[in-house]
């Protein structure tokens, strides 16, 4: 693996890796951009199959949320960290010793929670540097808005290309009803939607057919339900040559950050097939905004409305791709590099 050739080619100003034998915390922090900004972006904790695993993901991740901060209009970079360890070993020593790493940056990169990192975790950080968001979870918190978020960018969708302005009535398949997954399950199960759940924790499917009513599908048959909306909420890479040819929806929207295993492939795929794509970084972008608005102490009402135009901004990328002729990835790239790259003018 040619490393720096890797970063090069996805444009990162920095990455950095930090191993504390004391707590055996193994990092990486990617600064993938800071034109409109410092780089916000969540750590994650995840016990990759390889160190080669662990950067591929912190690179793809850090480089969406130069994208998602871009389209979501605040001015922030893109960044991402990434732990690597299994989530039955986390200790207060290993979170002290992660944000001994977060504070080398001086406030060039800001962190807070992501996947096995909980809101006990960043405060467990919070010890050692104070370059963090979402110690306070207002407005429902990260999980909630991103879940605001995505029904919106649904409803978007649905109207643009379909011609149809509410969700009610329809099948929608989410796969993983972690924070965000069981938020939109409650928010749609309100607008009278047929939900769909799988997850390999037993309890959360449990949970959402008690109170939402969702029927419990296995975790490899949610690809193959005739549903109105498919909403990935779990793991990236899920969208790829094996699962497309699968699907029997009209829409994907969901939360899951770098959904589609190849990002030209993939976007390209789901287009032939008319399946209408509605870019992770885009429509996922409501907890970054939540926590972005708690730094900067945005009342709660500005904040959710920021977080519903989301769906104006997928608007706008439908309005693009349909006026060129490219996928909603594409356009989505176009809006967000216009963007960021005429931040790095102004700067």
């Amino acid at each position: 693996m040619q490393v720096f050739k890797l970063i090069e080619t996805m444009g990162h100003q920095q990455v950095s890796f930090c191993h504390d034998q004391k707590s055996g915390l193994k990092a990486i922090i990617a600064i993938h951009n800071t034109n409109l900004g410092p780089a916000m972006g969540g750590t994650r904790l995840f016990p990759y199959g390889s160190e080669e695993d662990a950067l591929k993901d912190v690179l793809r991740l850090s480089q969406a949320m130069t994208y998602k901060a871009a389209c979501a209009n605040i001015s922030a970079g893109g960044g991402k960290g990434v732990i690597i360890a299994d989530p039955e070993h986390k200790t207060q020593e290993l979170f002290e010793a992660y944000g001994c790493f977060v504070e080398t940056f001086k406030g060039r990169f800001i962190t807070g929670e992501d996947l096995n990192i909980s809101f006990e975790n960043v405060h467990q950080m919070s010890e050692k540097t104070g370059y963090l968001v979402g110690l306070q979870e207002r407005y429902g918190g990260p999980g909630r808005a991103t879940a605001i978020g995505i029904s919106c960018g649904m409803q978007a969708a649905r109207e643009f290309y379909l011609g149809q302005k509410n969700l009610s009535g329809l099948k929608v398949a989410v796969q993983g009803v972690g924070k965000v997954g069981s938020n939109l399950c409650q928010i749609l199960s309100e607008q009278g939607i047929e939900l769909f759940v799988s997850d390999p924790i037993t309890e959360r499917v449990q949970k959402a057919h008690r109170l939402y009513q969702a029927h419990i599908v296995d975790i490899d048959e949610i690809y193959d339900l005739d549903v109105d909306i498919f909403a990935p909420c779990a793991l990236g890479g899920i969208i790829n040559s094996e699962t497309i040819p699968r699907l029997r929806t009209a829409i994907v929207a969901g939360s899951a950050n770098n959904q589609l295993e190849n990002e030209d492939i993939h976007s390209r795929m789901l287009a032939e097939q008319q399946i209408i794509y509605c870019p992770d970084y885009v429509i996922n972008a409501g907890g970054l905004i939540n926590v972005y608005d708690e730094m900067m102490e945005i009342d709660e009402n500005m904040s959710l409305t920021r977080v519903r135009n989301i769906a104006k901004t997928l608007r706008e990328v439908f309005q693009i791709a349909e006026d060129n002729n490219i996928t909603t990835l594409e356009a989505s790239k176009r809006l967000a590099e216009q963007r960021f790259l005429k931040g790095r003018d102004d700067r």
